[in-house]
């Protein structure tokens, strides 16, 4: 590109007054270095144009302004921005305009070709960069395979790095995961003078928060001041070491986890590092990372060859020393099998030993050989067997002191020497020896737990030694010898017992006849008492009815055969006799278990033969119908039984009458264990029952539907238990005149997940079957407890029921007040409500928990006065502070002055309650009428939808004032 552009000769300004000046002028403007240098030149041309104006530059977001003494000369591309010449505000002859383009194109020009050259430059700044960035990259490639070591290659590597940046103190920090622990293999500073030991770790604990550590933590490059470092971490920067002007760091990652990190500082003032140094460094740091990788790879590859090799050459010689010891092995195998053969064979006993003498001779020196055996007869040393250079004949001795009884006498090998011999000869041990030899070996000949004999062998030249290799070896194989001469010597004896053993197997054969003759005898009885057990197992030993198990397997039976063939449609006739405990009671167990009896013969007699019917236990029958084709042939044939059952029994001089309750539950898919249809069979009864007895009674939909429901509650209510479900409500207590509120009356409420705020009717009675009101009250009665305080203050008082199956535990009064002084609730500020119901059972103990409570100063009520017995000696007998007239009372009071029964009623109990001093509290007033009518006759508390319905402690802790007044 030319630096000089080309003016043409049909654009020359037409009117110059100095052509040598503008002719410098355009010379110094394709000279300028810069656009300052354009401005400038354009500056100069504009005062030879005649123009007065100003020059400057406009940002390309700046609004251009529409003034006519304005004008866009060029535009500079490294701005990017706008030349712009400002002049009063004069219209400009038309050829200075023409002047001012042709200006403008020539600093556009200029402007452009300064922009190339810029652009240029920095495109060659950046190959020379990646230049050197690549050779950087292929010399830190080339350290991974150098074999110089370690510390070299890292200095190689500050060399390498130094190249690209300032790296005057630099250091290589490494982390391991695995005990949090950093190593610093390289550690170069200029100012630090107890840099860290290459060679050891240390804890990543002891740096917390300092550059390092959050390098290591972050996982990112860090660049900056030291206070820039701190603004940036915190609480989180604490400075170790001298303190630098500029930090530098990038960490070492693999598979995207910190493994390390490369550090750079500098402590000159002028020497920052730049975004592009920490770009830089970040990308370097993971080639360093990579070649670091390689290179402890390729260490780990020669120690792993080298420990691979020792390891080879050590297998090798191992392998040889097996190859070895399986050779031996090998000949011993072959001399155990040989062994084994032998004493196997009917050769004598002479042939023998000759033959473990030659098997003995294939593994060590044996030329001179004997055995020696105890003859059990008469305790004398026997030599069987004896070769011998020296000693040719060896007769039999007396036990002495010499070699061969030393080992008997010890049960262990010897090799002995001559100086062996004398040592053991000056010890008393041995006294004589045969021929003096170079080397004696004996091993014991062990069986039955005791030495039998001796293997010995000795050699007389210095040329043939044995060692304790040699007697390993032979105390190996006298083992198997032992064996074989124990087999020899018992098949001669087998022999010799053969003879008796088949005199004793003939008289034995004759005994053993006899004995299987018994034998036969007893399993012929006790199949016979087997049998009479299954029996017994499966039917009732009273009725001789089958029972609940053989009931059961037939009714399984049944169900597989409805399961293959729905037509095969059976039923289930659960059966109670009505009043049979009042039979028993009165005639005594053995008439009632004589009609059970005739009971089942009737029920049976009733049916066809295919038909079970089975005593369940008690008065409890059950038959299954099978056949069924209409569900009412089942019906029918339970209003037979009822039928039959009503005819009179005559049980000796007796008539007796009775009747039953059948339940009937038929066959459906939706049963899977007989159990369920005894189940459902047994609640059909209960029905009939409930429905007058003497009835029959079919399961369906509604009944499975209320027991469903049943469970369900029963279910609710435990799951209730552990969620504290249970809240109580409580009702003010007042004074009748004025609406003064005196105390509460705690109520049971159950906020139920799926139905909502239910109140004791929808399900107490479930709870008094399942077992789980009393726990239900004690919820309650702790609730109450923990509120009281806050909810009446020391002035008032609360009431809280508590029902007559509270009075069975001997321990409910202290339990009470155990509970009143856990939760510091005066105990006047507690009243019990008892009903008269409560107080039929174990009077005794009932009224002295009363009398205790009243002594501790918890009030008592009793509750529903007039439902009951209302027997006026309770009123004497039990400490009773206060009467509650009960609601059905309340509800019959005239709505006008008229005087009814129902006001009479309730003004007797008034004066009841006054001449002893009781108070009396009305409940279920729900209407003004009923309240004057209840003052009229004297009575002056009460209670009821008149004045509040039942809440929780919430509503009226949050009321905007105080319900009860001081």
């Amino acid at each position: 590109m030319s630096a000089t552009p080309t003016i043409r000769s049909s654009q020359p300004p037409p009117v110059a007054r100095d052509l040598a000046a503008l002719h410098a002028a355009v010379e110094r403007l394709f000279e300028a270095s810069d656009a300052a240098g354009v401005m400038e030149v354009c500056e100069l041309m504009l005062g030879n144009f005649g123009v007065h104006g100003r020059l400057r530059w406009r940002r390309m977001d700046e609004q251009a302004a529409p003034l006519a003494g304005q004008m866009d000369l060029a535009e500079d591309p490294q701005g990017p921005r706008t030349l712009v010449l400002e002049w009063a505000d004069l219209p400009l002859p038309e050829i200075v305009r023409d002047r001012l383009d042709w200006l403008g194109r020539l600093a556009g020009i200029r402007l452009r070709q300064l922009a190339e050259t810029s652009r240029l430059y920095e495109a060659i700044s950046r190959l020379a960069l990646a230049e050197r960035l690549q050779r950087a990259l292929y010399a830190i490639a080339e350290q991974a395979g150098a074999e110089h070591d370690m510390p070299e290659m890292m200095r190689s590597l500050h060399a390498i790095v130094g190249s690209l940046m300032y790296a005057e103190n630099f250091y290589i920090v490494l982390y391991d995961a695995a005990t949090d622990t950093v190593r610093f293999p390289y550690y170069v500073d200029i100012a630090d003078t107890d840099p860290p030991p290459p060679d050891q770790s240390l804890p990543l604990h002891d740096m917390l928060h300092s550059l390092t550590w959050n390098l290591l933590q972050e996982g990112r490059p860090l660049m900056g001041s030291l206070e820039e470092l701190k603004q940036q971490f915190g609480d989180r920067f604490v400075l170790l070491g001298p303190r630098c002007e500029h930090w530098l760091g990038a960490p070492l990652l693999r598979a995207g986890r910190v493994v390390g990190g490369i550090v750079m500082q500098s402590y000159r003032a002028d020497t920052h590092y730049s975004r592009h140094d920490l770009e830089l460094l970040n990308y370097v740091a993971q080639h360093v990372q990579t070649a670091l990788e390689r290179r402890e790879a390729h260490i780990e590859l020669g120690r792993r060859v080298t420990d691979r090799t020792a390891a080879l050459r050590e297998a090798n010689r191992v392998l040889r020393q097996q190859v070895l010891q399986r050779q031996r092995g090998e000949r011993l195998q072959a001399a155990l099998f040989r062994i084994a053969e032998l004493a196997n064979t009917s050769d004598s006993l002479e042939k023998f030993y000759a033959a473990m003498h030659q098997v003995i001779s294939g593994l060590l020196y044996a030329r001179n050989f004997y055995i020696a055996q105890i003859d059990e007869e008469n305790g004398h040393l026997t030599f069987p067997y004896s070769v011998d250079d020296v000693d040719s004949v060896r007769p039999p001795r007396a036990h002495g002191r010499g070699a061969t009884e030393y080992v008997l006498r010890h049960a262990k090998p010897l090799l002995a020497t001559p100086a062996e011999i004398d040592r053991l000869s000056a010890q008393g041990e041995i006294s004589h020896f045969g021929a003096r030899s170079v080397c004696w070996l004996g091993v014991p000949l062990i069986w039955g737990g005791k030495a039998m004999g001796v293997l010995a062998l000795q050699s007389y030249s210095p040329e043939h030694t044995y060692n304790e290799r040699d007697q390993e070896l032979l105390t190996f194989v006298s083992y198997h010898i032992a064996n074989a001469l124990q087999r020899k010597q018992a098949a001669a004896s087998l022999k010799h017992a053969y003879a008796g053993l088949e005199r004793r197997v003939t008289e034995r054969t004759r005994a053993l006849a006899l004995a299987n003759r018994d034998l036969r005898e007893q399993i012929a009885e006790r199949e016979r008492v087997e049998r009479r057990l299954k029996y017994e197992t499966l039917h009732d030993s009273l009725t001789g009815l089958p029972n609940r198990t053989l009931l059961l397997q037939r009714l399984e039976q049944a169900m597989q055969r409805y399961v293959a063939n729905p037509s095969e449609q059976f039923a289930v006739l659960f059966i109670d006799l009505d009043r049979f405990k009042v039979i028993n009671d009165s005639v005594g167990h053995l008439v009632g278990d004589d009609l059970l009896f005739q009971v089942g013969g009737r029920i049976r007699a009733c049916l066809k033969t295919r038909d079970v019917v089975a005593r369940l236990g008690g008065d409890e029958f059950a038959v299954l119908l099978e056949g069924i084709v209409e569900t009412n042939k089942a019906t029918l044939i339970a209003e037979r039984i009822i039928s039959e059952l009503q005819t009179p029994f005559r049980l000796g001089t007796k008539e007796i009458f009775t009747s039953a309750s059948i339940g009937i539950a038929l066959s459906s898919p939706h049963y899977r264990q007989p159990e369920e249809l005894l189940r459902d069979a047994d609640a059909a009864m209960y029905n009939a029952k409930d429905g007058g007895r003497h009835r029959a009674a079919m399961f369906d939909d509604r009944l499975r539907r209320e027991a469903l429901s049943l469970l369900d509650m029963e279910s609710d209510l435990r799951h209730a238990l552990s969620r504290n479900e249970f809240e109580p409500f409580y009702q003010p207590i007042v004074e009748l005149a004025d609406g003064h509120v005196t105390g509460y009356e705690a109520l049971l409420r159950w906020h139920h997940p799926e139905r909502g705020l239910l109140a004791p009717n929808d399900f107490l009675l479930i709870a008094e079957e399942c077992g789980c009101a009393e726990a239900i009250d004690w919820q309650i009665f702790e609730q109450v407890c923990t509120q009281a305080v806050r909810l009446i203050g020391t002035e008032g008082f609360i009431s809280i029921n508590v029902s007559g199956r509270h009075f069975r535990s001997a321990d409910l009064d202290q339990r009470l007040l155990a509970l009143f002084d856990q939760y510091a609730v005066p105990t006047r500020c507690i009243r019990i409500e008892v009903t008269e119901h409560a107080l039929l059972e174990n009077p005794t103990q009932v009224k002295q928990m009363l009398q205790n409570l009243r002594s501790h100063g918890v009030g008592i009520a009793l509750d529903d006065f007039g439902t009951g017995y209302s027997s006026l000696s309770y009123l004497h007998q039990y400490p009773f502070e206060t009467l509650k007239i009960d609601r059905s009372f309340i509800t019959e009071l005239p709505p006008d002055d008229a005087e009814t029964q129902g006001l009479a009623l309730v003004r007797a109990i008034q004066v009841l309650a006054d001449s002893l001093r009781m108070k009396v509290i009305a409940e279920g007033i729900e209407e003004e009428s009923q309240r004057q009518a209840l003052l009229r006759v004297g009575c002056r508390y009460g209670q009821g939808f008149l004045f509040a319905e039942p809440q929780p402690a919430g509503t009226w802790l949050g009321a905007d004032k105080p319900l009860l007044l001081a």
